[in-house]
């Protein structure tokens, strides 16, 4: 069986805009146009690739056709570029997922170092054990993940280790640490997390006082914020240690636990397609993770 290649580009236009009527937009054609293109390919393949809801979110019978979809895409631009003799006005959108603290200290560097007209980016942002579910579901062309194994139809590449300090600010130490950093002072201390799916911060509880702890959290979901919010005593927390030495030098971050760590191993996952966007996207990563990571 052949797939309908306007087919797929409307459904890949449904789940990135996240919306019939949106993709209806982006598409230039009705939205009634855009269900009967979606309707048609799910009675070709027998199953349900859409879940109609706000937004639209792609079911796991329709993953290898939305990842299909953008491959198609990616390699008819750059063929069609590469038939030019340019890239100009051919630029594909590659979206990219990355997890909070690499977008904050060493990724942007990786994409203001390509070639301004190589490609337009649509960065996500997700935490580093689960950014590979949109490389899975076929959101994403490639991903920062602590996932080691290639996803299917993926390269894996090992970028290096980002390394971890607990922090306080002084005020914090003399409220909440006075004593020592034990399992007790970490038991009662607030702590910051970025969000319900990090758990650096229990992982280092866990490794420190070799049993389970349950303190009080506090949720700020910005990497900036996150680091601001451990400056101003709000709590205590996992910084990246490119962030946090400037701050011991200068006095005003403590490091609870000399000697003591979390190190997250970090990879960059990609479509396996020969791709001039892909290669130069996967070398300027390595470059900036290679000059920022362990």
């Amino acid at each position: 069986m052949s797939i309908d290649a306007q087919q797929l580009a409307t459904l890949d236009a449904v789940v990135r805009e996240g919306s019939f009527e949106l993709a209806a937009r982006a598409l230039r054609v009705t939205p009634s146009a855009v269900s009967q293109r979606v309707k048609a390919l799910e009675q070709s393949v027998g199953q349900v690739l859409v879940r109609r809801a706000r937004p639209c979110r792609v079911t796991t019978a329709g993953e290898p056709l939305l990842r299909l979809a953008g491959q198609v895409a990616l390699l008819e631009r750059e063929a069609m570029g590469a038939a030019r003799g340019t890239v100009g006005g051919s630029r594909v959108r590659a979206t990219v997922v990355v997890n909070a603290d690499s977008l904050f200290t060493w990724f942007l560097p990786a994409l203001a170092a390509l070639p301004a007209d190589l490609a337009l980016f649509d960065v996500r942002e997700d935490d580093q054990d689960h950014t590979a579910e949109l490389l899975r579901d076929g959101t994403a062309m490639a991903a920062v993940t602590s996932l080691d194994a290639p996803v299917q139809g993926c390269r894996s590449v090992r970028l290096g280790t980002m390394r971890y300090l607990a922090m306080a600010a002084p005020s914090g130490v003399d409220r909440w640490f006075a004593r020592g950093a034990g399992a007790a002072a970490f038991a009662a201390a607030p702590v910051l997390v970025l969000n319900r799916k990090d758990q650096l911060q229990h992982r280092f509880l866990r490794a420190v006082a070799r049993r389970h702890l349950d303190p009080p959290v506090h949720y700020v979901p910005s990497a900036w914020g996150f680091v601001q919010a451990v400056r101003l005593g709000l709590g205590w927390g996992l910084v990246p240690e490119q962030v946090a030495r400037p701050d011991l030098d200068a006095g005003t971050l403590v490091d609870l636990a000399p000697g003591r760590h979390l190190d997250v191993p970090l990879h960059w996952q990609h479509w396996r397609l020969d791709s001039p966007l892909l290669r130069s996207l996967t070398a300027a990563v390595a470059a900036a993770a290679a000059a920022a990571l362990r």
